[in-house]
């Protein structure tokens, strides 16, 4: 059974426990902020481990959420992503406003998974239980939480926490586990510096998964990252997924590149846009309409940003459910289709609504019935656009992947795949499809991988298969295999053996240390035999001591020479020359001395050279003689 990853949010109003309660689970204190320590309240997310079970089947992590109104923003960024909310209400002092209003900020982000926890019991007489229960099943009513189990706690003596341990587990149980095979998103709710270590950044991973040494997009800046190290909760790991709270050190950037907001991601099927086409569910009601070109806040994500909404059909938006709209962004934010957000008017502040991005690609359209009936069909879209929207922000899916995500009837599909087929627009490797273009992005990624590769290593036949992999590890590790071994067939990839090379490459002696690798190696070849060590020849011709054993491999690798041991190599023509005459000039059985009567060299160089033909199969060693097993032919 494959590791479970989870993340659970607190949500609920000020001072009614939820970092309490999340010490008592997982004895962690997440308030680490002085600030947050001197006025008893949380400002910043906090996050920790939180451990069900010794089998480490599962990895969750607990984020406790800010309560105050004044940090909204932070609790927004902190449950979008959840796979479970745990709505806690303080005994003392029932159902608030503030949670009324976190209520609609879950429903709206689409989370539909919850357990209420009352905490401070200790702070109520018995007999009010009752009461409680009641106040709080009628102000969720209606709400995902109608019907949810409802546990009572006191945080400090830790009653009833094993009850809501085993409840958190049980419901987990039922929750599935997060898809990885989409491309590796993850947006950046924190951002700090490491001593010694440099830019670090964390957020919970939304899709897909990410491989330590991978090279990674920071957008909207469009800039080339590498994830350096990895750790969840402090721990190094070598790869991180799709439900993981991950903290990422980040190669190539400096801190002030990077800010709250920013996403990473593997691909560039993501769209940076500032003009998003959307449906929008509103609250209940709003305390004030809101005005065509109405000044709204967008958080998307762990992004916030000021922008406008338009309307098409309508002046100003009162009661009305569900509406489609567009908004006109001051900034770009990063998204895609079907993306969950929350509006928010910032004066006077209250929650607008919420809902999915249907085109994160906007245009400019006419005031009137027909933009908004476009629009309804952008938001239902057609086959074919649901199935190219799945495969640009997915790695290669199965045709079965396909239709359970897209929830398209397998015929239809299987006849839509193949009309993209006959398009160019779609391929098909083994039994996984792609699109053209996203197998054009890796072959972009791998040819620059090589190309970076082949000229910091020139001597070198190509790049170990294996390593080639990790460079597009967040295609899956089956989808690397497949692409490389079609661009093999291709040509537009060698491989030899274990290693991989771009097509036109060949090694050989870089430019800069040409004359000096063949003053070298012509050294060799006149010394025969008797050849000085291979370290003395190369540091006398003056190449330097890291390319030293990287021309030995080169020349052995590529045939030039022979080993005769690990100090001593000869030109593979001097060696193969000699064998063939002590063949022509022995005896099917013969002695060392018979070998040096025909080879001129002392035992320094004729028993290696005497190991070697045993290495290459060419003889047999018994006691203290040789047997021919083949005849060596001259180069």
């Amino acid at each position: 059974m494959p590791k479970r990853f989870y993340t659970i949010g607190m949500a609920g109003h000020i001072d009614h426990g939820k970092t309490t309660l999340t010490k008592a689970l997982t004895n962690i204190d997440t308030d680490r902020l002085k600030e947050e320590k001197e006025r008893a309240i949380s400002i910043e997310l906090g996050y920790a481990p939180l451990k069900l079970d010794d089998a480490g089947d599962s990895e969750v992590s607990i984020i406790d959420v800010p309560g105050h109104e004044k940090f909204i923003r932070q609790m927004i960024a902190g449950v979008a992503g959840i796979d479970l909310v745990l709505l806690v209400v303080a005994a003392d002092e029932g159902v608030m406003p503030q949670t009324v209003e976190h209520l609609d900020i879950l429903r709206l982000l689409g989370i539909h998974k919850g357990l209420i926890v009352v905490t401070k019991m200790d702070q109520v007489e018995e007999d009010m239980i009752e009461l409680i229960e009641e106040d709080i099943s009628s102000q969720v009513e209606g709400t995902f939480f109608e019907g949810s189990d409802l546990l009572f706690v006191d945080s400090l003596s830790k009653k009833g926490i094993p009850e809501v341990l085993g409840k958190i587990k049980d419901y987990l149980n039922d929750v599935p586990v997060r898809d990885a095979s989409g491309a590796f998103r993850l947006p950046i709710d924190q951002v700090f510096t490491v001593h010694g270590q440099g830019t670090v950044v964390r957020g919970t991973v939304y899709e897909g998964e990410v491989q330590e040494g991978e090279t990674l997009e920071l957008l909207p800046q469009g800039k080339k990252v590498r994830s350096r190290q990895l750790q969840v909760h402090h721990h190094p790991q070598k790869s991180g997924r799709a439900g993981q709270r991950l903290a990422i050190n980040l190669g190539g950037i400096s801190r002030h590149e990077v800010k709250r907001g920013d996403v990473l991601v593997s691909t560039q099927y993501y769209s940076v846009t500032d003009t998003i086409d959307i449906s929008l569910d509103t609250v209940d009601s709003l305390d004030f309409p809101l005005k065509q070109r109405g000044y709204i806040k967008l958080h998307i994500g762990t992004a916030e940003v000021y922008g406008k909404i338009v309307f098409f059909d309508r002046n100003e938006l009162t009661e009305d459910k569900n509406v489609l709209c567009q908004l006109r962004l001051d900034e770009p934010v990063v998204t895609k289709r079907g993306d969950r957000f929350i509006l928010r008017r910032p004066t006077p502040v209250e929650t607008i609504g919420g809902g999915t991005v249907i085109d994160p690609n906007g245009g400019k359209y006419k005031f009137g019935k027909a933009t908004v009936e476009m629009l309804e069909r952008k938001k239902e879209g057609t086959p074919e656009e649901r199935l190219t929207d799945l495969l640009k922000v997915n790695k290669g899916m199965t045709e079965k992947g396909i239709v359970v995500e897209t929830g398209i009837a397998e015929e239809e599909i299987t006849a839509l795949l193949n009309h993209l087929i006959s398009e160019e627009t779609v391929m098909k490797l083994g039994g996984h499809y792609l699109l053209v273009n996203v197998y054009k992005e890796i072959m972009e990624v791998l040819l620059d991988e090589l190309g970076s590769f082949h000229e910091e290593y020139p001597l070198r036949e190509g790049k170990n298969k294996a390593e080639l992999k990790q460079d597009i590890a967040s295609y899956g590790s089956e989808l690397a295999e497949l692409v490389i071994d079609r661009a093999v067939k291709e040509g537009k990839l060698i491989k030899n053996g274990q290693y991989i090379a771009a097509g036109e490459f060949t090694p050989g002696y870089p430019p800069q240390w040409k004359k000096r690798m063949e003053q070298a190696e012509e050294t060799i070849r006149n010394q025969g035999l008797k050849v000085e060590g291979f370290d003395y020849i190369f540091e006398r011709a003056g190449i330097p001591p890291v390319l030293q054993e990287e021309l030995r491999h080169f020349l052995l690798r590529s045939g030039r020479m022979v080993e005769l041991d690990d100090k001593h190599i000869v030109a593979a023509d001097v060696f193969y020359g000699m064998a063939a005459e002590l063949y022509e000039k022995t005896e099917e059985r013969f002695s060392l001395q018979d070998a040096k009567a025909v080879i001129d060299a002392t035992r320094k160089y004729l028993v290696p050279f005497m190991e070697q033909l045993d290495k290459m199969g060419f003889t047999k060693r018994q006691e203290n003689e040789r047997i021919w097993v083949k005849k060596p032919e001259k180069l």
